[in-house]
C-alpha cells in the first residue's frame, strides 16, 4: 500500500483498521462478522459471532461507546455461543438521524433494539448490561420476560445507591431543568478527549495499557455536528431510568432470571452497592467483583469470558 495514500485515511478507519488487525491475533479467537440491519429506516451496524442456532448473548454497550467495546468479547465466546452486538441510532458505526427523525429517549432505543433483535429471529437471549445498557436491556426484559435466558451485568446499574451521587451531580443538577450554561460545562468536561480517556483509565490498574482507540472513536463520533445535543438530551433522560429502578428489581424479584456479577470496584459512576443490590433481589446470583474500572473488559476481558462461559455452562444455557 502506498503509505502516504494511508495517512490521508479518515481517523475513523485507520483506527477500525487498526482494531481489526489487534482482534486477528486475540488469543482462541472465532470470526467475527460485520452487517447492517436496517430498522425503521435506520441502519444499525452490528457485530456477530458463532452460529444463530447457539443460545445467543446480545451484548447492549454503554455511553460514550459502541459495539468496539465488546471487539473482543464477541470473538472470545463465539466458539460456545451466537453473540451480537449492535451500535444503537446515532453510536459508533449506525446511522444518525437527525432529532426531527429519531427520538433520542432510552425509551425509543430500546424499542429500535427490539425491534432489531425481532428482525434478526432472535427470539431467547441472555443480555450483556453495561453502563447504558442497563435501562436499554432491562426495558426489553420488562416487555419479554420469557425470552430472557439469563442476565449478566458490568457496571449496569438499577439502584439508586449505585449512583455515585457526587460523578452523577452535574447531571441531576440538569434533571431539575436544562440549563444552557451548565450543558456547556458538562459538554467541555464530558466531550473532550481528556474526559474521554479518563472515563477509560480511571481506575484501572494499568491506565497505560489501555487502547487509545476507544476515546479516539468515541471523540470522532462526538464530534460530528448534533451529537452534543443529543448526548445532552439522553442524560436529561437518564432521569427516567432512575425513576424506573423500583420496576426493574420487582422484574427481578418476581422473574428470577440466573445473573451474573461481573462488576468493576473502581467505576466512578457506578460503585459497588449496586452491584449488592442484585444480591437482594436475584436469588440464582454468581457475584464477581473486579478490580478496575468503568470498561472492564478493556483490562479483564479474559477473565469476564470465562465467567461468562462457566455461568452459561453451569446453567445448560447452551
Amino acid at each position: 500500500m502506498n503509505v502516504n495514500k494511508l495517512f490521508k485515511l479518515p481517523l475513523f478507519w485507520l483506527i477500525m483498521g487498526l482494531s481489526f488487525f489487534s482482534q486477528s491475533a486475540y488469543a482462541g479467537a472465532t470470526e467475527v462478522r460485520f452487517g447492517y440491519e436496517t430498522v425503521d429506516g435506520v441502519k444499525l451496524f452490528y457485530r456477530e459471532s458463532g452460529k444463530p442456532s447457539d443460545s445467543a448473548v446480545v451484548l447492549l454497550h454503554g455511553f460514550p461507546s459502541s459495539s468496539h467495546q465488546y471487539r473482543n468479547l464477541i470473538r472470545e465466546l463465539g466458539d460456545d455461543h451466537y453473540v451480537i452486538a449492535m451500535d444503537y441510532p446515532g453510536f459508533g458505526a449506525s446511522d444518525f438521524p437527525t432529532a426531527a427523525n429519531y427520538e433520542y429517549s432510552f425509551d425509543n432505543i430500546a424499542n429500535t433494539v427490539d425491534r432489531f433483535l425481532q428482525q434478526r429471529k432472535i427470539s431467547k437471549y441472555s443480555l450483556y448490561l453495561q453502563d447504558y445498557g442497563a435501562p436499554v436491556g432491562m426495558r426489553i426484559a420488562t416487555k419479554h420476560p420469557e425470552r430472557v435466558s439469563a442476565l449478566i451485568f458490568q457496571n449496569g446499574n438499577i439502584y439508586e445507591e449505585g449512583l455515585n451521587k457526587e460523578a452523577w451531580a452535574p447531571i441531576m443538577q440538569l434533571w431539575k431543568g436544562r440549563d444552557a450554561e451548565l450543558e456547556k460545562k458538562i459538554a467541555t468536561n464530558v466531550f473532550g478527549l481528556g474526559g474521554l480517556r479518563w472515563q477509560y483509565t480511571h481506575g484501572t490498574r494499568n491506565p497505560d495499557a489501555i487502547l487509545p482507540d476507544n476515546w479516539l472513536l468515541d471523540h470522532q463520533s462526538l464530534s460530528r455536528p448534533g451529537q452534543h445535543k443529543v448526548q445532552l438530551g439522553l442524560f436529561y433522560d437518564y432521569r427516567n431510568n432512575v425513576a424506573r429502578y423500583p420496576e426493574w428489581q420487582e422484574y427481578l424479584k418476581k422473574n428470577q432470571p440466573p445473573v451474573l456479577v461481573v462488576w468493576a470496584k473502581n467505576d466512578a459512576f457506578f460503585p459497588v452497592p449496586g452491584a449488592e443490590g442484585l444480591k437482594r433481589d436475584a436469588k440464582d446470583v454468581d457475584y464477581n467483583i473486579l478490580d478496575t474500572g468503568h470498561f472492564a473488559l478493556e483490562e479483564d476481558g479474559p477473565l469476564i469470558a470465562s465467567k461468562i462461559r462457566a455461568f452459561l455452562k453451569a446453567r445448560n444455557i447452551r
